[in-house]
């Protein structure tokens, strides 16, 4: 018989929410804790790839229905070499991905995600402006100490606060992720002045002269708009952020090699967001007693292969899976690393493949990425290898 925990999710992101939401369909007490004001239509677009849409509609169908209600369905994943545009890779999506994988592949804003999963979450579960300052544990459960001076006990902790988590440098000690001299630029464009490139429907990632370089491009809000997503290599530029304004112009220079029909998709751009990408190293431990960590806060990664939003969710299901067995508060700490033995060699190797930035470059078979079932997953036999 299991019982009902009273579990802490510092982090009201994609994978914290996914954790809250099937934590709370097992019975136990969720609060989470977001250290900003409200939830903000900030972040980017985002590519929820088969095995990240099935992993939520495992959540209950008001999550499925709300992430296709504002999602759009590219019709293929292509890749395309950057100065010749030759073809070097196809892989159907639409509804050959939901017949092959189960779930189909939906391209949309990282808000919209939180928005269809946040009306599933009751308000009194949420606590905003709650900074994370402390954190200790001991025999009555884990503490938590905000920085507004509020404190809460709970029987279990998940850190989904993101690349620079405070939970991760309660367990684990300071440590600063790393720059990769790689720099993001991000536009959103009214698909009707891109008519005249091919294929503006798909999926469409032009490969760069290195591996630092590339334009990806994908439809969103049912295909109204297409997102223009590209990377360069660009030492001088560290800041990292969500809104930081970047120059056009500079944009188009630096692809100003590339076939036409690429150049054409910047030129579409009236104004485009810069950011600096980081990382981190696959982390060797996840928990630590009644603590654990997921997503970003203990596996950062380049989007190259388009899954940190996926793997989080993954997370999120993989986690409370794990929990739904415990059946004494001495079996919380077994479970939380049985959670993380199941989870770290895949989201290891594909922080090294997002890193290498070459799947999918010249083969189209994606089955080792999409068709991976978070709620079908051989926990004990994930975790054993």
């Amino acid at each position: 018989m299991t019982i009902s925990l009273n579990i802490a999710i510092v982090g009201a992101g994609i994978g914290g929410l996914t954790a809250a939401i099937a934590l709370r369909a097992q019975g136990h007490a969720v609060t989470i804790y977001e250290q900003a004001g409200q939830f903000m239509r900030v972040g980017a677009d985002i590519n929820l790839t088969p095995n990240a849409v099935r992993a939520l509609d495992g959540l209950g169908d008001a999550v499925a229905q709300g992430i296709r209600a504002s999602g759009a369905r590219p019709t293929f994943r292509i890749s395309r070499d950057w100065d010749t545009g030759l073809e070097t890779s196809r892989l159907p999506m639409g509804n050959t991905a939901e017949q092959r994988y189960g779930a189909p592949q939906l391209t949309i804003h990282r808000a919209d995600v939180l928005a269809a999963m946040a009306d599933t979450v009751p308000a009194d579960c949420m606590r905003f402006s709650k900074r994370l300052r402390a954190l200790s544990q001991n025999d009555a459960g884990v503490n938590l100490a905000f920085e507004d001076g509020h404190t809460a006990l709970h029987d279990v902790v998940l850190g989904a606060d993101g690349i620079h988590s405070k939970v991760r440098s309660a367990l684990f000690g300071e440590e600063q992720p790393r720059f990769t001299g790689v720099v993001s630029f991000r536009s959103v464009v009214p698909t009707d002045r891109l008519r005249h490139v091919p294929e503006i429907e798909a999926f469409t990632k032009w490969w760069g002269p290195n591996p630092q370089s590339q334009i990806v491009t994908f439809p969103l809000n049912q295909g109204r708009d297409t997102f223009i997503f590209a990377t360069t290599g660009q030492d001088s530029w560290h800041e990292e952020s969500w809104t930081s304004p970047g120059d056009v112009n500079e944009l188009r220079s630096f692809y100003r090699d590339y076939h036409p029909d690429a150049r054409a998709l910047l030129d579409a751009c009236d104004s485009v967001l810069k950011s600096a990408l980081y990382e981190r190293e696959p982390l060797p431990q996840w928990s630590q007693g009644h603590v654990s960590l997921l997503g970003d806060a203990c596996h950062p990664m380049l989007p190259f292969m388009a899954q940190g939003a996926g793997m989080a969710i993954e997370d999120g299901v993989v986690a409370a899976r794990c929990l739904a067995q415990v059946q004494q508060l001495g079996d919380v700490a077994l479970a939380l690393q049985r959670y993380a033995a199941a989870r770290k060699a895949r989201t290891a190797a594909i922080q090294i493949g997002s890193r290498g930035n070459q799947w999918m470059k010249t083969q189209g078979n994606a089955d080792g990425v999409y068709g991976y079932d978070a709620w079908a997953l051989d926990l004990d036999a994930t975790a054993a290898t």
